[in-house]
């Protein structure tokens, strides 16, 4: 699958072909009964609906530079993430990227974008090899028709994430970077958008720059910092946090 691209010269319009985003969903496959019932609303459906959703579920491996959404393009999946890491970012007409948030294993996102069925404002891309499943847009609305669980779920989903944009619009002001990477180290750690993945987060320092938007070097002064006060223990291939509370209130002095 290809998309057309217009360059408008002095004398021609020059039509250029230029490959899409077609290898992901290339890839798809149906999921294993152990993947759905990793999923966190798969559970809290009717027989029937599970059925229905099951049949339409695909999951794909999305590696660095894929793109699992894309801004413009229109909504056709439901997406969430299996296993991996993928970050919620958009770019500006002066090419700057603004990374709003990652999204960890457990995750799902977009279903504002997929209830109003209009285009994507913002890029999705995996930081690593990424297994993501998405549930087409017409089977989600189907689902808010029959399934009050679901309905409860979708709520649940948009309130928790009015919360997230809120917090992160007040880190994107913070100036101390201690508390820019605790609060978004937190954010990451959201029980109801991210069930499922407990204490422990596979994440390296260089991809908890990316989402915090600072250098990696200062991002492990931050932990440091953070494991001298009890916060957070840095383990082989992420972080564990042994105070979550402290991480989303307290603001944090060098001694």
């Amino acid at each position: 699958m290809f998309s057309l691209r217009f360059i408008q010269t002095y004398n021609a319009i020059v039509v250029t072909i230029t490959p899409s985003d077609s290898a992901l969903h290339q890839r798809r496959r149906s999921l294993t009964q152990a993947e759905l019932d990793a999923i966190p609303w798969y559970c809290l459906l009717a027989p029937e609906e599970r059925q229905r959703a099951a049949e339409d579920l695909k999951i794909a491996e999305a590696s660095p530079g894929d793109y699992v959404c894309r801004m413009g393009r229109p909504v056709t999946y439901w997406f969430g993430v299996v296993d991996g890491l993928l970050k919620m970012s958009s770019d500006n007409a002066q090419g700057q990227t603004m990374t709003f948030t990652g999204v960890p294993p457990g995750g799902w996102f977009g279903e504002g974008t997929a209830l109003k069925r209009e285009a994507y404002r913002y890029n999705i891309q995996p930081l690593r090899k990424s297994m993501v499943a998405g549930l087409h847009v017409d089977t989600f609305h189907w689902l808010l028709d029959h399934s009050i669980a679901f309905n409860r779920f979708i709520m649940n989903q948009l309130n928790e994430r009015l919360g997230q944009f809120i917090a992160a619009r007040e880190i994107d002001r913070m100036t101390n970077p201690d508390i820019r990477v605790a609060r978004s180290l937190a954010s990451l750690f959201n029980p109801v958008l991210y069930p499922g993945l407990g204490q422990v987060l596979r994440i390296t320092q260089q991809e908890l720059a990316y989402l915090v938007g600072l250098s990696r070097q200062r991002v492990n002064e931050a932990l440091t910092l953070l494991a001298e006060q009890n916060v957070i223990r840095v383990e082989y291939g992420g972080l564990r946090v042994l105070d979550l509370n402290a991480l989303r209130t307290q603001i944090f002095t060098k001694s």
